[in-house]
């Protein structure tokens, strides 16, 4: 009888181990390959591909949910770390919780700022949005209407369209963006391009050099920085660390799923924006 049960337990043991080698592997496994595309997303963002940082990030988070579950995952199939598991996973919780708090608190910021500010400029300016071909991206092409909306009873005051050259295209956002205000009716003379940004905080550091050779004096000028509404309080906060007085001026976002992508991915590049 004792014989069959101390059996029964070594062979229980063993089964313990195998559960916890098996769960051990996959934990590994899976964070390697996570390790893997965080490592690219970094090495793509040093490139200057345009929100490969924000991906970047993005990657980061998943690692660490992700291979915390598995590792506690593992861990609760061990007797020895029962009591270790236990700690980390309540730990992890008041971490996990946190993060969700600065999440809400990030959406709060990105939500009120999402309007569209009434005011005398002395220029606009629109922030660049990727291009399809050689056309602006639809979310570009809300900015470029945004823009011609909001100078309609503001004669005279210039365009300046930011944007650089994107990876693997022959042509700036700039430039793409003054062919397409200049088909829609728009006088050249008033569209100024900044095609060497390839950053909102480059759209608006150079775009303010861009002004002083336009003869305005980027201390005393006010500008309307023309973005979707997801990215007016960021694009706001980074105009003010580039010495401008700016509002905003919103451009709606085409569709409930790309306000709800561009929403979650905007609050981790407001949280890069605000700790750098």
């Amino acid at each position: 009888m004792e014989a069959s049960i101390e059996g029964f337990v070594k062979k229980g043991v063993r089964d313990q181990k195998l559960i916890f080698r098996r769960r051990l592997n996959v934990t590994i496994v899976i964070a390697i390959l996570l390790a893997i595309a965080a490592v690219t997303a970094f090495v793509l963002s040093q490139m200057r591909i345009p929100d490969m940082h924000i991906i970047f990030l993005l990657a980061l988070c998943m690692f660490a949910v992700v291979v915390t579950t598995l590792a506690l995952w593992t861990l609760s199939a061990s007797k020895r770390f029962v009591r270790l598991a236990k700690i980390l996973r309540r730990i992890f919780v008041i971490g996990l919780s946190l993060a969700l708090v600065i999440f809400i608190v990030l959406q709060v910021l990105i939500i009120s700022g999402a309007y569209t500010q009434e005011a005398d400029v002395d220029a606009v300016i629109v922030l660049g949005a990727g291009l399809r071909g050689d056309e602006p991206s639809v979310i570009l092409r809300t900015r470029l209407h945004a823009a011609m909306e909001y100078v309609q009873n503001r004669p005279g005051v210039p365009i300046i369209v930011s944007g650089g050259l994107g990876q693997g295209r022959n042509l700036t956002e700039a430039q793409a963006m003054f062919n397409y205000l200049s088909a829609s009716g728009i006088d050249e003379s008033l569209i100024w391009m900044e095609g060497a940004s390839t950053s909102t905080h480059e759209n608006l550091t150079f775009s303010r050099e861009l002004m002083a050779q336009m003869g305005l004096n980027p201390e005393t000028a006010t500008v309307a920085v023309v973005s979707n509404e997801f990215h007016i309080f960021r694009a706001r906060m980074l105009a003010q660390r580039a010495g401008l007085n700016a509002v905003g001026v919103a451009a709606a976002t085409p569709s409930l799923r790309l306000q709800a992508l561009y929403f979650f991915r905007e609050a981790f590049a407001l949280a890069n924006a605000l700790v750098r």
